[in-house]
Protein backbone atom coordinates (compact mmCIF):
# COMPACT_ATOMS: atom_id res chain seq x y z
CA UNK A 1 0.00 0.00 0.00
CA UNK A 2 1.56 3.70 -0.96
CA UNK A 3 0.82 6.67 0.99
CA UNK A 4 -1.76 7.73 -1.80
CA UNK A 5 -3.82 4.61 -1.19
CA UNK A 6 -3.26 4.68 2.32
CA UNK A 7 -5.00 8.35 2.80
CA UNK A 8 -8.04 7.38 0.97
CA UNK A 9 -8.51 3.91 3.24
CA UNK A 10 -7.25 6.17 6.36
CA UNK A 11 -9.96 7.02 9.22
CA UNK A 12 -9.69 10.76 9.27
CA UNK A 13 -11.55 10.64 12.26
CA UNK A 14 -9.41 9.01 14.78
CA UNK A 15 -10.12 10.10 18.35
CA UNK A 16 -7.44 12.04 19.74
CA UNK A 17 -6.13 11.68 23.64
CA UNK A 18 -4.87 15.14 24.91
CA UNK A 19 -2.66 14.90 27.55
CA UNK A 20 -2.20 18.02 29.42
CA UNK A 21 -0.79 19.50 32.48
CA UNK A 22 -3.64 22.21 32.59
CA UNK A 23 -7.33 22.11 33.13
CA UNK A 24 -9.30 22.32 30.26
CA UNK A 25 -11.29 25.32 31.85
CA UNK A 26 -8.08 27.48 33.54
CA UNK A 27 -7.18 29.50 30.40
CA UNK A 28 -8.11 29.71 26.86
CA UNK A 29 -4.56 28.64 25.29
CA UNK A 30 -3.42 26.91 22.74
CA UNK A 31 -4.82 23.38 23.70
CA UNK A 32 -8.26 24.60 23.92
CA UNK A 33 -8.06 26.44 20.25
CA UNK A 34 -6.49 23.21 18.28
CA UNK A 35 -8.65 20.33 20.36
CA UNK A 36 -11.90 22.56 19.86
CA UNK A 37 -11.38 22.59 15.77
CA UNK A 38 -10.27 18.58 15.94
CA UNK A 39 -13.45 17.93 17.89
CA UNK A 40 -15.74 18.90 14.59
CA UNK A 41 -15.24 15.90 13.33
CA UNK A 42 -13.69 13.45 15.76
CA UNK A 43 -13.85 12.89 19.31
CA UNK A 44 -11.76 14.72 21.37
CA UNK A 45 -10.85 13.42 25.26
CA UNK A 46 -8.68 15.88 27.25
CA UNK A 47 -7.01 14.04 29.47
CA UNK A 48 -5.75 15.88 32.55
CA UNK A 49 -3.29 15.60 35.50
CA UNK A 50 -4.11 14.14 38.47
CA UNK A 51 -6.01 14.84 41.40
CA UNK A 52 -5.45 13.34 44.97
CA UNK A 53 -8.28 12.03 46.73
CA UNK A 54 -9.47 10.73 50.03
CA UNK A 55 -11.27 8.22 48.64
CA UNK A 56 -10.13 4.39 48.82
CA UNK A 57 -10.31 3.64 45.31
CA UNK A 58 -8.69 5.52 42.01
CA UNK A 59 -11.47 6.49 39.57
CA UNK A 60 -11.96 9.47 36.93
CA UNK A 61 -14.56 11.79 36.51
CA UNK A 62 -16.18 13.43 32.83
CA UNK A 63 -16.79 16.97 32.66
CA UNK A 64 -18.74 18.57 29.89
CA UNK A 65 -18.43 22.32 29.43
CA UNK A 66 -21.08 24.33 27.72
CA UNK A 67 -20.15 25.45 24.14
CA UNK A 68 -17.63 22.81 23.10
CA UNK A 69 -17.49 18.95 22.23
CA UNK A 70 -14.26 18.18 24.23
CA UNK A 71 -14.57 15.91 27.32
CA UNK A 72 -12.32 16.26 29.96
CA UNK A 73 -11.60 13.35 32.18
CA UNK A 74 -10.20 14.08 35.62
CA UNK A 75 -8.36 11.40 37.25
CA UNK A 76 -8.79 11.15 40.89
CA UNK A 77 -5.58 8.84 43.06
CA UNK A 78 -5.71 8.28 46.63
CA UNK A 79 -3.15 10.85 48.10
CA UNK A 80 -1.13 8.57 49.97
CA UNK A 81 -0.88 5.83 47.19
CA UNK A 82 3.56 5.72 45.77
CA UNK A 83 4.56 6.77 42.91
CA UNK A 84 4.14 3.08 41.38
CA UNK A 85 0.69 2.97 42.61
CA UNK A 86 -0.24 6.21 41.35
CA UNK A 87 1.46 5.03 37.88
CA UNK A 88 -0.25 2.06 37.82
CA UNK A 89 -3.72 3.26 38.84
CA UNK A 90 -3.16 6.19 35.81
CA UNK A 91 -2.37 3.31 33.20
CA UNK A 92 -5.69 1.38 34.34
CA UNK A 93 -7.95 4.54 34.01
CA UNK A 94 -6.59 5.13 30.96
CA UNK A 95 -7.25 1.88 29.36
CA UNK A 96 -10.77 2.23 31.00
CA UNK A 97 -11.72 5.62 29.32
CA UNK A 98 -10.18 4.30 25.95
CA UNK A 99 -12.44 1.05 26.25
CA UNK A 100 -15.33 3.35 27.39
CA UNK A 101 -14.84 6.24 24.70
CA UNK A 102 -12.38 5.59 21.96
CA UNK A 103 -13.87 3.02 19.05
CA UNK A 104 -10.51 3.02 17.20
CA UNK A 105 -6.88 3.62 17.88
CA UNK A 106 -6.63 7.25 19.28
CA UNK A 107 -4.07 10.10 18.29
CA UNK A 108 -2.06 10.20 21.33
CA UNK A 109 -1.40 13.98 21.88
CA UNK A 110 0.87 15.40 24.85
CA UNK A 111 1.60 18.72 26.05
CA UNK A 112 3.59 17.11 28.96
CA UNK A 113 6.26 14.54 29.10
CA UNK A 114 5.25 13.44 32.31
CA UNK A 115 2.06 11.68 31.36
CA UNK A 116 3.49 9.75 28.65
CA UNK A 117 4.65 7.33 31.65
CA UNK A 118 1.47 5.55 31.78
CA UNK A 119 0.57 6.02 29.09
CA UNK A 120 3.17 4.45 26.66
CA UNK A 121 1.80 0.95 26.41
CA UNK A 122 -1.03 2.29 24.69
CA UNK A 123 -1.64 1.08 20.41
CA UNK A 124 -1.58 4.22 19.30
CA UNK A 125 -2.82 5.52 15.77
CA UNK A 126 0.22 8.37 16.04
CA UNK A 127 2.09 10.19 18.94
CA UNK A 128 2.66 13.72 18.78
CA UNK A 129 4.10 16.52 21.13
CA UNK A 130 3.07 19.32 21.16
CA UNK A 131 6.03 21.72 22.83
CA UNK A 132 4.64 24.92 24.14
CA UNK A 133 6.97 25.22 26.52
CA UNK A 134 10.20 24.37 28.21
CA UNK A 135 8.63 23.18 31.44
CA UNK A 136 11.73 21.53 33.18
CA UNK A 137 12.93 25.30 33.00
CA UNK A 138 9.80 26.65 35.46
CA UNK A 139 9.41 26.83 39.10
CA UNK A 140 8.75 23.65 41.23
CA UNK A 141 9.20 21.37 38.10
CA UNK A 142 9.91 17.84 38.69
CA UNK A 143 13.23 17.11 38.62
CA UNK A 144 12.89 13.79 36.00
CA UNK A 145 10.96 15.53 33.31
CA UNK A 146 14.06 16.07 31.63
CA UNK A 147 14.18 11.95 31.41
CA UNK A 148 10.24 11.94 30.33
CA UNK A 149 10.55 13.63 27.63
CA UNK A 150 13.26 11.80 26.14
CA UNK A 151 10.90 8.94 26.14
CA UNK A 152 8.56 10.64 25.04
CA UNK A 153 10.86 12.01 22.01
CA UNK A 154 12.11 8.48 21.19
CA UNK A 155 8.16 7.34 20.64
CA UNK A 156 6.83 10.18 18.98
CA UNK A 157 5.62 10.69 15.55
CA UNK A 158 5.67 14.13 14.91
CA UNK A 159 7.10 16.93 17.37
CA UNK A 160 5.15 20.54 17.02
CA UNK A 161 6.70 23.40 18.96
CA UNK A 162 5.45 26.70 19.97
CA UNK A 163 8.10 28.92 18.73
CA UNK A 164 11.01 29.60 16.92
CA UNK A 165 13.13 29.37 20.14
CA UNK A 166 12.00 25.86 21.01
CA UNK A 167 12.44 24.85 17.59
CA UNK A 168 15.84 25.15 17.45
CA UNK A 169 16.50 23.51 20.89
CA UNK A 170 14.15 20.40 19.71
CA UNK A 171 14.92 20.37 16.09
CA UNK A 172 18.43 17.91 17.06
CA UNK A 173 16.63 15.83 18.67
CA UNK A 174 13.97 14.14 16.21
CA UNK A 175 13.49 13.73 12.89
CA UNK A 176 10.10 15.20 12.26
CA UNK A 177 10.06 18.60 14.21
CA UNK A 178 7.46 21.43 13.10
CA UNK A 179 7.47 25.09 14.31
CA UNK A 180 3.97 26.62 14.91
CA UNK A 181 3.95 30.13 16.53
CA UNK A 182 1.23 31.30 18.86
CA UNK A 183 -1.97 32.12 16.26
CA UNK A 184 -4.80 34.02 17.01
CA UNK A 185 -8.63 34.41 16.82
CA UNK A 186 -8.63 37.47 14.95
CA UNK A 187 -12.30 38.13 15.08
CA UNK A 188 -12.40 37.62 18.58
CA UNK A 189 -9.50 39.99 19.76
CA UNK A 190 -10.07 42.31 16.53
CA UNK A 191 -14.01 42.74 18.68
CA UNK A 192 -12.00 45.20 20.88
CA UNK A 193 -11.60 48.01 18.11
CA UNK A 194 -15.34 48.39 17.78
CA UNK A 195 -15.89 48.42 21.52
CA UNK A 196 -16.82 51.31 23.72
CA UNK A 197 -17.62 49.62 26.90
CA UNK A 198 -15.47 48.44 29.76
CA UNK A 199 -16.11 46.42 32.24
CA UNK A 200 -17.50 47.22 35.59
CA UNK A 201 -14.35 46.47 37.41
CA UNK A 202 -12.53 48.79 35.33
CA UNK A 203 -14.43 51.74 35.30
CA UNK A 204 -13.57 52.99 38.39
CA UNK A 205 -9.73 52.71 37.01
CA UNK A 206 -7.99 56.74 36.14
CA UNK A 207 -7.11 56.48 32.43
CA UNK A 208 -4.86 56.29 30.56
CA UNK A 209 -4.78 52.40 31.43
CA UNK A 210 -2.08 50.43 30.47
CA UNK A 211 -2.55 46.53 30.93
CA UNK A 212 -0.87 42.40 30.54
CA UNK A 213 -3.51 39.46 30.23
CA UNK A 214 -1.91 36.18 31.15
CA UNK A 215 -1.08 34.05 33.92
CA UNK A 216 0.92 36.09 36.71
CA UNK A 217 3.60 34.07 37.54
CA UNK A 218 7.68 33.93 38.11
CA UNK A 219 8.31 34.68 34.49
CA UNK A 220 6.67 38.09 35.38
CA UNK A 221 9.72 40.86 36.22
CA UNK A 222 7.58 41.98 39.48
CA UNK A 223 10.58 44.57 39.98
CA UNK A 224 10.16 46.04 36.92
CA UNK A 225 6.58 46.21 37.19
CA UNK A 226 6.67 48.12 40.68
CA UNK A 227 9.19 50.70 39.25
CA UNK A 228 7.53 51.47 36.00
CA UNK A 229 4.58 52.20 38.18
CA UNK A 230 6.29 54.21 40.72
CA UNK A 231 7.78 56.71 38.05
CA UNK A 232 4.68 56.70 35.94
CA UNK A 233 2.18 57.18 38.83
CA UNK A 234 -0.45 59.18 36.24
CA UNK A 235 -0.33 55.63 34.06
CA UNK A 236 -2.98 52.90 35.71
CA UNK A 237 -1.50 49.17 35.31
CA UNK A 238 -4.10 46.60 34.74
CA UNK A 239 -3.17 43.09 35.38
CA UNK A 240 -5.84 40.55 34.43
CA UNK A 241 -5.07 36.50 35.09
CA UNK A 242 -4.35 34.53 38.29
CA UNK A 243 -1.62 34.15 40.31
CA UNK A 244 0.40 30.79 39.73
CA UNK A 245 3.32 29.83 41.74
CA UNK A 246 4.09 32.99 43.47
CA UNK A 247 2.22 34.51 46.68
CA UNK A 248 0.03 37.29 46.43
CA UNK A 249 1.74 39.09 49.03
CA UNK A 250 4.76 39.47 46.71
CA UNK A 251 2.93 41.47 44.17
CA UNK A 252 4.04 44.84 44.38
CA UNK A 253 1.54 47.40 46.12
CA UNK A 254 0.98 50.69 44.48
CA UNK A 255 -2.30 52.74 43.89
CA UNK A 256 -2.19 52.77 40.20
CA UNK A 257 -1.65 48.43 40.09
CA UNK A 258 -5.02 47.33 39.89
CA UNK A 259 -5.05 43.42 39.90
CA UNK A 260 -8.11 42.09 38.83
CA UNK A 261 -7.92 38.15 38.73
CA UNK A 262 -8.66 35.81 36.08
CA UNK A 263 -11.46 36.91 33.94
CA UNK A 264 -13.05 34.75 30.79
CA UNK A 265 -11.77 34.61 27.46
CA UNK A 266 -14.96 36.20 26.44
CA UNK A 267 -14.61 39.20 28.68
CA UNK A 268 -10.89 40.18 27.34
CA UNK A 269 -11.51 41.84 24.44
CA UNK A 270 -13.87 44.32 26.26
CA UNK A 271 -10.58 45.22 28.93
CA UNK A 272 -8.43 45.53 25.87
CA UNK A 273 -10.84 48.28 24.57
CA UNK A 274 -10.05 50.62 27.41
CA UNK A 275 -6.19 50.14 26.99
CA UNK A 276 -4.11 52.69 25.99
CA UNK A 277 -1.15 49.80 25.74
CA UNK A 278 -0.62 46.32 26.22
CA UNK A 279 2.14 44.43 28.38
CA UNK A 280 4.58 41.84 28.41
CA UNK A 281 6.43 42.72 31.68
CA UNK A 282 8.89 39.35 31.44
CA UNK A 283 11.44 38.24 33.16
CA UNK A 284 14.94 37.89 31.64
CA UNK A 285 15.26 33.86 33.56
CA UNK A 286 15.20 30.18 32.55
CA UNK A 287 11.27 30.30 32.31
CA UNK A 288 11.25 32.81 29.79
CA UNK A 289 14.07 31.55 27.69
CA UNK A 290 12.36 29.82 25.09
CA UNK A 291 8.37 31.36 25.28
CA UNK A 292 6.49 32.49 22.47
CA UNK A 293 3.47 34.56 24.23
CA UNK A 294 0.19 34.09 22.54
CA UNK A 295 -0.62 37.51 24.12
CA UNK A 296 1.23 39.27 21.28
CA UNK A 297 -0.91 38.87 18.29
CA UNK A 298 -3.80 38.98 20.62
CA UNK A 299 -2.74 42.22 21.48
CA UNK A 300 -2.29 43.06 18.47
CA UNK A 301 -5.57 41.66 17.02
CA UNK A 302 -6.92 44.35 19.43
CA UNK A 303 -5.21 47.20 18.16
CA UNK A 304 -3.70 48.43 21.08
CA UNK A 305 0.33 49.17 21.01
CA UNK A 306 2.37 46.38 22.75
CA UNK A 307 5.05 47.17 25.33
CA UNK A 308 7.59 44.19 26.02
CA UNK A 309 10.77 43.05 27.47
CA UNK A 310 13.31 41.69 24.88
CA UNK A 311 12.31 38.28 24.36
CA UNK A 312 13.47 36.07 21.56
CA UNK A 313 10.81 35.02 19.81
CA UNK A 314 9.00 38.10 20.46
CA UNK A 315 12.11 40.04 19.24
CA UNK A 316 12.11 37.72 16.07
CA UNK A 317 8.76 37.50 15.20
CA UNK A 318 7.61 41.33 16.02
CA UNK A 319 10.68 43.40 16.19
CA UNK A 320 9.99 44.90 13.26
CA UNK A 321 6.54 45.77 13.48
CA UNK A 322 4.92 49.71 14.34
CA UNK A 323 3.52 49.61 17.67
CA UNK A 324 5.56 47.00 19.29
CA UNK A 325 8.43 48.17 21.74
CA UNK A 326 10.99 45.99 22.71
CA UNK A 327 12.74 47.34 25.65
CA UNK A 328 14.84 46.57 28.37
CA UNK A 329 14.92 48.15 31.76
CA UNK A 330 12.36 49.73 33.92
CA UNK A 331 13.72 53.37 32.37
CA UNK A 332 13.74 52.32 28.89
CA UNK A 333 10.47 50.74 29.57
CA UNK A 334 8.40 53.01 30.82
CA UNK A 335 9.95 55.60 28.19
CA UNK A 336 8.10 52.75 25.85
CA UNK A 337 5.37 53.35 27.46
CA UNK A 338 5.30 56.91 27.25
CA UNK A 339 5.14 56.58 23.25
CA UNK A 340 2.66 53.86 22.99
CA UNK A 341 0.38 56.12 24.84
CA UNK A 342 0.94 58.86 22.30
CA UNK A 343 0.22 56.66 19.42
CA UNK A 344 -2.99 57.05 17.45
CA UNK A 345 -4.25 53.47 17.57
CA UNK A 346 -6.94 54.12 14.43
CA UNK A 347 -3.62 55.20 12.13
CA UNK A 348 -4.40 53.30 8.99
CA UNK A 349 -0.65 53.06 8.22
CA UNK A 350 -0.40 51.08 11.54
CA UNK A 351 -3.06 48.92 11.22
CA UNK A 352 -2.24 47.74 7.89
CA UNK A 353 1.06 46.66 9.23
CA UNK A 354 -0.57 44.61 11.77
CA UNK A 355 -3.47 43.13 9.83
CA UNK A 356 -0.55 41.93 7.36
CA UNK A 357 1.40 40.32 10.07
CA UNK A 358 -1.96 38.59 11.60
CA UNK A 359 -3.03 37.14 8.16
CA UNK A 360 0.12 34.52 8.71
CA UNK A 361 -0.93 33.78 12.60
CA UNK A 362 -5.15 32.54 12.19
CA UNK A 363 -5.50 29.40 14.42
CA UNK A 364 -7.52 27.80 11.06
CA UNK A 365 -4.33 27.89 9.42
CA UNK A 366 -1.74 26.47 12.05
CA UNK A 367 -4.83 23.72 12.66
CA UNK A 368 -5.04 23.11 8.86
CA UNK A 369 -1.28 22.39 8.68
CA UNK A 370 -1.30 20.80 12.06
CA UNK A 371 -3.71 18.19 10.64
CA UNK A 372 -2.05 17.49 7.75
CA UNK A 373 1.11 16.66 9.53
CA UNK A 374 -0.60 14.43 12.18
CA UNK A 375 -2.54 12.63 9.31
CA UNK A 376 0.55 11.79 7.36
CA UNK A 377 2.09 10.65 10.63
CA UNK A 378 -0.76 8.31 10.97
CA UNK A 379 0.01 6.76 7.43
CA UNK A 380 3.18 6.54 8.50
CA UNK A 381 2.35 4.42 11.49
CA UNK A 382 0.04 2.18 9.46
CA UNK A 383 2.97 1.58 7.00
CA UNK A 384 5.51 1.13 9.40
CA UNK A 385 7.41 3.24 7.85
Amino acid sequence: MNLVTAFKALDHRSPIICFSHLRWDFVVQRPQHLMERFSCDRLVIFFEEFIPTDHHLAYFEVHSFEGTAVKAVRPRVPHWWSEAERQAALSRLLDEVIASFCGAKPIMWFYTPLMFSFARHVDADAVVYDCMDELANFKFAPPDLKDAEGALLSRADVVFTGGKSLFEAKSNRHTNVHCFPSSVDVTHFGSARALNDTPNDQTSIDLPRLGYIGVIDERIDLELVDEVARTRPNFSFVFVGPVVKISPSDLPKRANLHYLGRKSYHELPAFLSGWRAALMPFAHNDATRYISPTKTPEYLAAGVPVVSTRIADVVAGYGNIPGVFLVDGAERFAAACDEACRMDPCDPAWRAAIDEKLSESSWDKTFAKMSALVEHAVVREELHV
